[in-house]
């Protein structure tokens, strides 16, 4: 007995199915094997109508087994395997062409989207045969080289190719503009916050990670939005390593190369932040990748939460272990985080008195975890602008450069960094291990001395010193210089201890 092949996902990989169906005689009745959760089961309802409507009337006892049955299936993604299955069972299809089958079937035999069309499309490229998706699954599949595809507007269609009758419609060529639109929020629009810009250019340049204090109203979410309209469109590498993840939860796809961008609230959980739960989905933090992962209000985020990003953001890739699995997720983000200097909300505000005593501004401060500020190369105070600054700005037409002007010097920045680390296969300078720190950030002697008597000076840790080096190599290819100054040390060690916890 030749069964229909499918698809189930465990994280991020596709898993290949195959669907035996046997039909007996007996009262009708249809009983699904192999390990299928409440999804599945319930798809027996809407396979029956869907053939129903294709004119097929199953009858009989009709077993159908998940192969291999110690593997959970779960979802939607096996309706069409399933309907197909049956079809070849009862004998109203012939032959069913080796091939990867997903979709879900409405009760009308139309094909829904289903979620895991990349992760699928992978694995029929690795087996060397045919991927069949709903047409609505159409456009991410096509971001994947190398695969041949197919898609159906409804069962139906489907089989009447399948038959021979009319060839199958492949998946339309992809069409991924490199443009991106407007900002918005656009630094133009920020008046004044030279050193906030600056450090947010920085961060964007690098992939170094940004901290933001200050008063309510400082414009701190304002700039950390902003961000996301100077970083650089995603490669190609990129762009799939994203589409994996966003297709694993059945995101929409969007058409472009613009970053992710998630902003978290401080009441999210764990889970939905690292990732987990009984079918372990990917959390915000690898929704992020090759993005950007916005925590605003960081010190009113649970302490079990903000300890748990330390792996993340240091390694690049988080591994979630529940009762059902362990899958290991990306998590190569740029980690924006924005916070009051005390509880209150204005300590060291030119127009607000703060009303904390100093123990209580203390006990705040160091809600600021030691090792989660450790990984945080860009740490900046964003001073709350005065009215009169604020229209200053605007009375004598001074007008700041817009983000496509930084995004232009943040491309040509990271267009130097690929090139040089190409051969290790990084991106950009924030990726760098320790090993290559050593290795290839090789300092002329002044800046080597420089560099040594302020990390004795400032305390710094063997991390916090690795992150020193990344960031003043960044401000260098901003610079569009080869070697790393002292100029770019000191820069790189103001931004360091531009904010203190003391």
């Amino acid at each position: 007995m030749s069964g229909v092949l499918g698809v189930t996902l465990r994280g991020m990989e596709a898993l290949p199915v195959e669907v035996e169906v046997e039909i007996t005689g007996g009262i009708f009745s249809i009983s699904i094997v192999g390990m299928p959760d409440v999804a599945i089961k319930e798809s027996r309802e809407r396979v029956r109508a869907a053939l129903r409507s294709l004119g097929l009337n199953l009858r009989g006892r009709v077993s159908v087994n998940l192969a291999p049955a110690d593997i959970p299936k779960e979802g939607a993604l096996l309706d069409l395997p399933i309907a197909l299955g049956l079809m070849k069972a009862s004998g109203a299809l012939k032959d069913c062409p080796r091939a990867l089958y997903m979709g879900e079937l409405a009760l009308d035999g139309r094909l829904r989207r289903v979620r895991g069309a990349v992760p699928a499309a992978f694995l029929a490229r690795e087996l060397n045969v045919p991927l069949y998706v709903p047409s609505e699954n159409a456009e991410e599949v096509a971001l994947v080289q190398g695969v041949q595809a197919y898609c159906a507007d409804d069962l139906g269609e489907l089989v009447i190719s399948l038959m021979g009758n009319e060839p199958p419609r492949p998946v339309p060529p992809a069409n991924v503009p490199d443009l991106q639109g407007n900002a918005d929020p656009d630094f133009a629009d920020i008046k004044g916050q030279a050193a906030a810009r600056r450090a947010a250019e920085i961060a964007a340049a690098g992939h170094h990670n940004l901290l933001l204090v200050g008063s309510p109203g400082s414009g701190k979410t304002l700039i950390a939005k902003a961000i996301s309209g100077i970083l650089p469109p995603l490669t190609d590498e990129e762009l799939v390593e994203t589409l994996l993840v966003r297709s694993t939860i059945g995101e929409k796809i969007k058409p472009g190369r613009e970053r992710p961008f998630r902003i978290v609230h401080f009441s999210a959980s764990t889970v939905s932040i690292c990732g987990g739960g009984s079918n372990l989905r990917p959390g915000e933090v690898s929704l992020a990748h090759r993005g950007v992962l916005f925590l605003d209000e960081y010190t009113e985020f649970k302490r079990d939460l903000t300890e748990s990003l330390r792996a993340p953001i240091e390694d690049g890739q988080i591994t979630v272990s529940r009762a059902a699995g362990t899958v290991t997720y990306p998590s190569r983000v740029l980690l924006i985080l924005a916070a009051n200097p005390c509880a209150c909300g204005y300590a060291g505000d030119p127009l607000m008195k703060c009303t904390c005593k100093p123990n209580d501004i203390e006990r705040y401060r160091h809600k600021l975890s030691g090792p989660i500020m450790d990984r945080i190369d860009l740490q900046i105070s964003v001073p709350r602008l005065t009215p009169d600054e604020l229209l200053s700005f605007t009375n004598r037409g001074v007008q700041p450069e817009s983000s496509a002007e930084i995004r232009e010097r943040v491309i040509k920045a990271r267009k130097i960094q690929q090139d040089r680390w190409k051969e290790h296969g990084l991106v950009c300078n924030a990726e760098l291990p320790e090993r290559l720190v050593k290795r290839c950030l090789i300092l002329p002697d002044e800046a080597r001395n420089y560099l040594v008597d302020m990390a004795g000076r400032l305390n710094l840790s063997g991390r916090g010193l690795s992150r020193v080096l990344k960031v003043a190599r960044t401000i260098a290819d901003l610079a569009g210089e080869e070697d790393i100054q002292r100029k770019h040390l000191a820069e790189a060690l103001i931004y360091r201890q531009g904010y203190s916890r003391g």
